[in-house]
């Protein structure tokens, strides 16, 4: 995908943006009031801690490891030639309802301050049995915003088994954005190729932080960080739930696509690991942003890692590493903010998607930077747990200047300067 000149990207945002003005959904009224035995919750966390930065730090690490070629070749030769976005768009036979035909039970789990000025919401027949995960854009994909002529957005989920200590599949909407009154979409299974290319497997794992840079798709388990190349999306030829080769083809669980994963990225030694991802396009390099998972009722401080994205045209879409194949953090700091289920930085400062300790309710979204730490206040009593129902990610399309994040049933966006007036 080659990269477009942002002299063209600011005229195009600026209708987009005039556009979506013109156009934003009244979905203020729609949010749940927030209780006052709510105000307690959501204590200042603070400036943000700089940590030092050496190549020996614990979770700083990153370990490159990709598929061979010929494993990929291997699997492409008995699935058929891979297909890229604009194919899997064709195919797109599922919508999304607008915020205005949504309940009020999905318009809850919307943001009370600052408002949501788009918001779409999911069909209970297709996300029954599955927990949302994050978000990712075109906007991360291409600085002009567009993957070809398309907007596009890419979903993730996992599905809920109802045992944490046994994850179910990771799937990835591929949403056709192009027309903001239409949302369109079908689904892709994630998959890691097995036995040389020979078969796939299911990736069981929650999908809690995504990035589509250029023609990669990061995406974080608990296992590592897996790849996905973009032009790589393989056709199925059964429709059987089976996963892999199965009698007369290759199956994705019932659905039509399978992304097979063409790398890992696994933290080096003890320490921790990658959860929410999001992409800066504000750094130079452009950077991809990570925060640790830590439970909402811990009293353990959560840490931030940047890392560059590779220079190298050979390498376009995967991290800076050295010799060794090992990516190490350019930055890392510390936030006294538990529960983080989003992390984004643009410019100086980062904005840290918080939930509750209770795991429902409304959240609480704080930008940080190593000055202060402040986050939006709303009802009658100012509290801070005004952000969406459940949290999620965040992902920053430049383009339109828009956030995306999606919770419960509602995929949703509203402006980065409206976040930063509602936080004053």
């Amino acid at each position: 995908m080659t990269q477009r000149g942002r002299h063209r990207r600011q005229r195009r945002g600026k209708a987009v943006r005039a556009f979506l003005a013109g156009t934003a959904l009244a979905l203020t009224a729609a949010a749940t009031m927030i209780s006052a035995s709510q105000a307690t919750v959501g204590d200042d966390p603070g400036a943000l801690k700089p940590l030092a930065v050496s190549a020996d730090t614990a979770g700083l690490r990153l370990q490159e490891n990709l598929v061979p070629q010929r494993t990929l070749d291997r699997l492409a030769s008995a699935m058929g030639r891979p297909v890229g976005v604009r194919a899997v768009l064709d195919d797109a036979d599922r919508s999304l309802r607008t915020g205005a035909g949504c309940r009020a039970s999905e318009r809850a789990a919307l943001p009370v301050e600052p408002a949501a000025t788009r918001a779409y919401c999911w069909s209970d027949v297709d996300t029954r049995g599955w927990q949302p995960g994050a978000v990712t854009t075109s906007g991360d994909a291409d600085d002009d915003g567009h993957w070809g002529a398309d907007r596009v957005i890419l979903s993730g989920w996992s599905e809920d088994t109802g045992d944490a200590a046994r994850p179910g599949l990771a799937r990835v909407a591929f949403i056709d954005a192009t027309d903001p009154q239409h949302l369109s979409y079908t689904w892709a299974l994630l998959t890691v190729p097995v036995d040389g290319g020979r078969s796939y497997r299911g990736l069981p794992s929650a999908v809690s932080g995504m990035v589509w840079y250029q023609g990669k798709l990061l995406v974080t388990t608990a296992d590592g960080l897996y790849v996905y190349d973009m032009h790589r999306v393989q056709r199925t030829s059964v429709a059987g739930t089976g996963v892999g080769r199965v009698r007369g083809g290759f199956a994705a669980d019932g659905y039509r696509y399978a992304l097979p994963a063409v790398g890992v990225y696994r933290t080096v030694g003890p320490g921790p690991r990658p959860a929410a991802l999001s992409l800066d396009r504000s750094t130079a390099p452009d950077s991809l942003v990570a925060s640790e998972r830590v439970p909402a009722d811990s009293e353990r401080h959560t840490r931030l890692w940047r890392w560059a994205f590779s220079s190298d045209a050979g390498k376009a879409g995967l991290l800076a590493t050295d010799s060794a194949g090992r990516a190490v953090a350019e930055e890392a700091y510390e936030s006294r903010a538990a529960g983080v289920r989003g992390v984004l930085s643009y410019g100086a400062h980062w904005y840290l998607d918080r939930a509750v300790g209770s795991g429902t309710g409304h959240g609480t979204l704080w930008r940080q930077d190593t000055e202060d730490a402040r986050a939006a206040a709303c009802g009658t009593d100012d509290t801070r747990r005004c952000w969406s129902d459940g949290a999620g990610s965040l992902s920053y399309w430049e383009e339109t200047g828009e956030v995306w994040s999606q919770s419960g049933k509602m995929l949703f966006a509203l402006p980065l300067t409206s976040i930063d007036r509602a936080v004053g």
